[in-house]
C-alpha cells in the first residue's frame, strides 16, 4: 500500500520565493499547496489535510505571527516552520513564543529548508503515531501529561495544548526528573541533531513551557536553570 506524500502549505505573498519552494519541495516528492496570505491559507487548511505549513513572517493584511497564534489559539497543532528575515532575532523568538516549531532566517538554502521540514515532520509521525499505553498519564506536581493525546492537563482538569516541541520537551525533561540536562541533551532529545537548530531555540521552548506550566520565569520553582550546564527538571514524576 502507497502512502500518500506529506502535504506542504506554503504561506507566502512572495511569488518567487514560493514557487522556488514549491519546486524544491516537488522534487522531493512533496505534495505542495501555496497560498499569498492568511485568508487563502485557512481555506486551504479547511479543504484537506496538511502535514505541516511553511509560513513566511511578513504578509499582507494578517501577518504571520498573528495567523500562527490564531491557529494555536483554536488549538490546530499543525508543525509550523516560520520564515523570518536574518537576524531579526526579535521576531524569531515571537514566533517560537507564539506556537512555531522552527524557524529559518531568510535567505535560506533549499537543502537545509528540506532538512528541517523532515526533521519536524519525523518527530510529530513518531509523536502521532505512539500506541495508547496503560500508563499514559504521567503525573507531576498537580499536573497530568496525556502520552497518548499529547495534553498537559491540570489538576481541575483544564487541559492545556501543547505544540509538537513543547510536547517532546516536556516529555524529556519527565524521561529524566532531578538530573541537569544540557541544551545538547534536549536537543538530541527533542529534534534530533539532522536539523541545524541552535541552542536558543532550547531557552525559547523552556520559557513558553514554563509560561504554561504557571512557572515564574524569575524564581522557576518546576524547571531550574543550572547556569553554564542546563536545566533540571524538580518535581517528583508518577507514571
Amino acid at each position: 500500500m502507497t502512502t500518500a506524500p506529506a502535504h506542504i502549505l506554503i504561506v507566502d505573498d512572495d511569488v518567487e520565493i514560493s514557487q522556488l519552494v514549491e519546486q524544491v519541495l516537488s522534487r522531493d516528492g512533496y505534495r505542495v499547496s501555496r497560498a499569498p496570505d492568511a485568508k487563502r491559507a485557512r481555506s486551504l487548511l479547511a479543504e484537506g489535510s496538511v502535514s505541516l505549513i511553511v509560513l513566511d513572517l511578513m504578509l499582507p493584511g494578517e501577518d504571520g505571527l498573528s495567523f500562527c497564534r490564531s491557529l494555536r489559539g483554536g488549538g490546530d497543532l499543525t508543525p509550523i516552520i516560520m520564515l523570518t528575515a536574518k537576524g531579526d532575532d526579535f521576531d524569531r523568538v515571537l514566533g517560537l513564543e507564539m506556537g512555531a516549531d522552527d524557524y529559518l532566517p531568510k535567505p535560506f538554502h533549499g537543502r537545509e529548508l528540506l532538512a528541517r521540514i523532515k526533521a519536524v515532520l519525523r518527530r510529530s509521525a513518531v509523536a502521532g503515531a505512539a500506541p495508547p499505553r496503560s500508563d499514559r498519564f504521567i503525573r507531576f506536581e498537580g499536573w497530568a501529561l496525556d502520552t497518548a493525546k499529547r495534553e498537559l492537563v491540570s489538576d481541575d482538569d483544564v487541559i492545556v495544548l501543547l505544540s509538537g516541541a513543547e510536547y517532546e520537551l516536556l516529555l524529556a525533561f519527565l524521561t529524566w526528573p532531578q538530573a541537569t540536562l544540557s541544551r545538547e541533551k534536549l536537543l538530541d532529545a527533542t529534534r534530533g541533531r539532522s536539523a541545524i537548530i541552535s541552542d536558543r531555540s532550547i531557552d525559547i521552548q523552556v520559557s513558553r513551557l514554563r509560561k504554561k506550566l504557571g512557572d515564574d520565569p524569575k524564581s522557576p520553582r518546576i524547571i531550574k536553570t543550572i547556569w553554564g550546564d542546563g536545566y533540571i527538571f524538580t518535581p517528583d514524576v508518577l507514571a
